[in-house]
């Protein structure tokens, strides 16, 4: 038997179960269950409904209650924060399914920014004066992507 034999396919699919797993455990559920205790700590307070009240005009826009600023503003700092807070809002009647169909594109497009401007845009030396720039334009497309599958949802 040669030493540069292919591994076996289960081998391959066991190591990546492992990955998966590790990536699931330490960094995908923290996040998710980090949101749930979150907007359950905001509905406690009464900040959700304050912060419903203050976001509706803009969330208005694009078919969205004031709460749903409450998943944009997570995604910033994490997508899986952001489903985490999206799928609590759904649970609590916060949101329809309608409302995550037209939140869902601008989790990804908003995904993480934060996160990935420190990892990646100041390693790579992109001038600090740009960042706030790059943001907004993240943000500016995700609210292009709402708008957009209101309609579409609409059609």
């Amino acid at each position: 038997m040669s030493t540069n034999s292919k591994p076996m396919i289960t081998d391959i699919f066991v190591a990546g179960a492992r990955k998966g797993w590790i990536i699931a455990t330490t960094s995908t559920l923290p996040n998710v269950l980090m949101a749930f205790v979150i907007i359950k700590a905001l509905q406690i307070t009464g900040l959700l409904d304050l912060l419903g009240k203050l976001c509706e005009p803009v969330m208005a826009l694009v078919g969205l209650p004031g709460e749903a600023a409450a998943v944009l503003i997570s995604s910033l700092m994490s997508m899986g924060g952001a489903i985490g807070v999206a799928v609590s809002l759904f649970q609590s009647g916060h949101l329809s399914g309608e409302h995550l169909a037209i939140l869902a594109p601008a989790i990804y497009l908003m995904g993480s920014l934060v996160q990935y401007a420190g990892r990646i845009l100041g390693v790579v030396g992109t001038k600090a004066s740009r960042i706030p720039l790059m943001l907004l334009i993240a943000v500016v497309n995700a609210f292009i992507s709402m708008f957009l599958m209101r309609i579409i949802i609409n059609l």
